[in-house]
Parts: structure tokens; sequence; C-alpha cells
């Protein structure tokens, strides 16, 4: 195998998660009976122990039942990883925002019309509940706060949890920067209003209008990355 000791190691166990030969719960063998069994020192080990836990595959516990236990990523661990790396690109210039805003649109408008397909009670109840009664009365964060709720609860009722873990870091590193920005009462009155005719596309059950609904929503809000971009790149 390439690469590092740690790394093949690390690999290895990771093989073994995946196949199901280390189930979830499960603990691991002492470092000392993985250093014998694979040849290499318990200071490798712990470095494969480390990467693994990094990856959320592991976790590890002190105390007399200590040791190392076999977990499965979570669905917030996996996108909050994918928001850090994301966020790092953004900063640095990696990732312009055409190429953020492009995938929010490739992603957020084909789950707002699964919504729309998929929506249960729950799901409107939720929306409905993210859409302030009297916006105009709340402070900048809390609009930003019940934005984000509306977004996150339109991604978890298309029912694909993959399309909600991959779309929002991608909201997550916009909203950021939007939040940095002032931005006005008109504002915020628009973007609510924006979000009751998607809420009342999904609840309607007309997928290509919650669709159409979305992706003129995102469309809106260009201008204003392009400001806040554009304004927090010269600090």
């Amino acid at each position: 195998m390439a690469g590092k000791a740690y790394e093949q190691v690390a690999d290895a166990l990771h093989r073994q998660v995946v196949t199901g030969e280390l189930e979830p719960g499960s603990r691991l063998p002492t470092e000392v009976e993985l250093a014998s069994g694979f040849g290499v020192s318990r200071a490798t080990v712990r470095e494969a122990l480390r990467l693994l836990a990094a990856q959320s595959l592991i976790r590890t516990a002190k105390g007399a039942t200590g040791g190392s236990y076999v977990t499965v990523p979570s669905a917030g661990h996996l996108s909050a990883s994918l928001r850090s790396g994301i966020g790092l690109l953004a900063e640095s210039r990696d990732v312009s925002l055409e190429e953020l805003l492009e995938a929010r649109q490739l992603l957020e408008v084909p789950a707002a019309r699964l919504a729309a397909r998929r929506r249960r009670e729950i799901d409107l109840e939720r929306l409905r509940d993210a859409i302030p009664t009297h916006p105009l009365e709340l402070e900048p964060q809390e609009q930003f706060g019940y934005n984000a709720d509306f977004h996150s609860v339109v991604l978890e009722a298309s029912g694909n949890l993959l399309l909600a873990i991959a779309a929002q870091p991608v909201f997550d590193v916009l909203q950021t920067r939007l939040v940095r920005t002032n931005l006005g009462a008109r504002f915020h009155r628009t973007i609510n209003g924006h979000h009751r005719s998607i809420a009342a596309a999904i609840e309607a059950g007309d997928a290509d209008a919650a669709g159409d609904e979305m992706h003129d929503h995102v469309e809106f809000l260009r201008p204003f990355y392009e400001k806040a971009w554009r304004t927090l790149g010269k600090r």
C-alpha cells in the first residue's frame, strides 16, 4: 500500500467499518493489539485513530470503559465538515461567488420541487413556523435565523438526505457573508414574501411553481451577495 504508515492503518480500519467487519458501536482492539496486528508502532496507531476520529468514524472514550468505538457519521457531522471546507475555499477565493450561487441553484431548486411532491403536514407546519408573522419587529439576527430555518425545512422536506447534506453548507457559507452586511427592512420584507410564495407552492403540491419560486428567490439575492463579497473583500 502507498502512503504513510498511519494512513495505511487508517485505510484498513476504514474498510473494515465500511464492509461491516467492524460494526457501529463495537470497540476497536487496544492500541497495543492494533500495533501488533499491523506491525507498526503505537504512535502510528494513535495517528491513524486521530485521522478516523476527524472523519467521525470512531469516537474515543476515557476511563475504565474507555477505548475507541466505531461510530457512523451523522448528517450534521458531514454537513458541518463540508461547510468548514467550503468556507475555507471561499475565504481563499478558490471557490468563487458565481460557483456558490450556481451550486445553490442546482441544489435548492430541485429540493423545492421534491418538497412539493413529498411534503408532509409536519413539513408544512414547520415551513409556516419559519416565516415570522411580524418580520419588521425582529432584529436582523432573528430575521436571518428564520431565513436559515426556512431553507433547512425545505431541504429536509425534499426527502433526500444527500441533497440536504450537500445544499446546507453552500447556503450557510453564503448567508454567513450576507449577515455581515447592512440590509434594511425592505430587504427582509421581500425575503419573507418570497418564502411565503415558495411555501404556498409546496403546500399546493405544485413542483414546477416551487422550483420557479426558489430560482427567482436566489436570483433576487444575487446583487446582495455580490455587494457583500465586494465589501468584505476590501477588508
